[in-house]
C-alpha cells in the first residue's frame, strides 16, 4: 500500500494549471507523472535543485516544498512566456525559493550550479554531459531519455552519480516531449527529432524509421512506407488485444532492430512495426494491424515480433536491463540510454 505524502497535497495544482487570471495550460505533463518522478527524485531539506522545463510552474512549487526553507530550485525553459507565469504565480503564493529562467536545458544552468538534484521534465536526445558536470559527486537525476533514435520511444531513468559518473539506478515506463531549441505549441503532433517523412494535408501524418542510414537522401523509402500506411491492402485486428502499449514499445526496440519503425497516422493514432522501401505493416494503439498487403513481408515480421513479445508475457520494466553509453562525438557530448533483455540479447 502506498503511504500518502502530505507535501504532495501542500501544493494547490488547480491555482498553476488552471489559474484564474492565467487561464487552463493544455499541453502540460500529467499530475500523476509528476509527482512518481518528484518522489523517485529524493528530494531532501536544504536541496539545491536544478528543473528542466518550467511548464505550469506546479513541479518546481513540489520541488520548492520538499526542499524546504533552506532549499532552493532553478527552473529554466525556452519559452519566456511560461518562465514569467510562473515565476508570477510563485510570487502570488509567497515561494519565494524558486527561481524560473529562460535558458536552454541542454545546458543546463551553470550560475547556480552545482546542484545536489535534477529533474527532466522533457526528452533529451541523450543524458547530456552538462547535466552531469552541474551536480555534485552524489548527485541525482530524474529524466526521461530515448531508447532508440525515434519520437515516443523512451523511458524514465533515476541515475545515481558515483564519484561524478552516472549510473541507472531504476528504469520506468513513461516519456515526455522532446525538447525543442525553440518553443513551440505542440511538440507531440510532429516531433521535432528523427521524423523521417511527415505529411500536413489533409490531416498530419509522419514517419520514423530506423533504417534511415539506407534510405536515399529525398527520404523516398520513408515516404513511401507511410503512403502505405496510410493506403493500407490488408486489415485485421490482433487476436490479443488489448495491448500493453508501453511493454509492447520498449520491447519493439530489442527485437525490432534496423527495421522497427513508428509512425503517427490520420487522428494521431500511433502504429510501432517493421518497414522496409517496399513494404510496411505496423500494430495501431487500438490493437488494429495494417499491411500493404496480406503476403507483405513486413506484416509477416511484425506477426514473429509480437509472437516473440508474447511468449516473453510481454515483459514488465524490470525485465529489461539498462545501460548508459558514453558518446563522445556529435552536437550534445553525454551518454545514450541503451537497453538489452535480462539475459543481454
Amino acid at each position: 500500500m502506498t503511504v500518502p505524502d502530505p507535501l504532495l497535497d501542500a501544493v494547490p495544482e488547480h491555482y498553476y494549471v488552471d489559474n484564474e487570471h492565467r487561464g487552463e495550460t493544455l499541453h502540460r505533463s500529467a499530475a500523476q507523472a509528476i509527482h512518481r518522478d518528484v518522489i523517485a527524485l529524493n528530494v531532501g531539506d536544504s536541496a539545491r535543485v536544478l528543473e528542466i522545463g518550467t511548464g505550469t510552474g506546479y513541479s518546481g512549487a513540489l520541488l520548492a516544498a520538499y526542499a524546504g526553507p533552506t532549499g532552493h530550485v532553478t527552473s529554466i525553459d525556452i519559452s519566456d512566456h511560461l518562465v514569467g507565469w510562473a515565476n508570477r504565480l510563485h510570487h502570488q503564493r509567497g515561494v519565494t525559493t524558486i527561481t524560473c529562467h529562460v535558458a536552454d536545458g541542454m545546458a543546463g544552468y551553470p550560475p547556480h550550479a552545482p546542484y545536489q538534484r535534477l529533474v527532466a521534465w522533457c526528452t533529451p536526445p541523450r543524458l547530456p554531459r552538462a547535466w552531469v558536470e552541474q551536480l555534485t559527486p552524489d548527485g541525482r537525476i530524474v529524466a526521461c531519455l530515448p531508447i532508440a533514435a525515434q519520437p515516443s520511444t523512451t523511458l524514465i531513468a533515476t541515475i545515481t552519480l558515483t564519484a561524478g559518473q552516472p549510473h541507472i539506478e531504476t528504469i520506468t515506463f513513461g516519456g515526455y516531449a522532446q525538447s525543442t531549441a525553440v518553443p513551440v505549441d505542440d511538440a507531440l503532433t510532429i516531433p521535432g527529432r528523427w521524423v523521417d517523412y511527415c505529411i500536413q494535408q489533409p490531416e498530419p501524418a509522419w514517419i520514423s524509421i530506423s533504417w534511415r542510414d539506407r534510405d536515399d537522401q529525398h527520404h523516398s523509402g520513408a515516404r513511401t512506407a507511410l503512403n502505405l500506411l496510410l493506403n493500407p491492402g490488408h486489415t485485421e485486428t490482433y487476436a490479443h488485444a488489448p495491448l500493453d502499449w508501453l511493454s509492447w514499445t520498449a520491447f519493439s526496440v530489442i527485437v525490432g532492430g534496423h527495421h522497427r519503425s513508428i509512425a503517427a497516422l490520420r487522428d494521431g493514432i500511433r502504429g510501432i512495426g517493421h518497414t522496409t522501401a517496399t513494404s510496411a505493416a505496423v500494430i495501431l494503439t487500438d490493437s488494429t494491424i495494417i499491411a500493404d498487403s496480406p503476403d507483405s513481408a513486413s506484416l509477416t515480421a511484425l506477426r514473429t515480433w509480437l509472437g516473440r513479445w508474447e511468449q516473453a508475457a510481454r515483459p514488465a520494466v524490470d525485465w529489461f536491463t539498462p545501460t548508459l553509453t558514453l558518446i563522445e562525438d556529435g552536437d550534445l557530448p553525454g551518454w545514450d540510454l541503451q537497453i538489452k533483455n535480462h539475459v543481454g540479447t
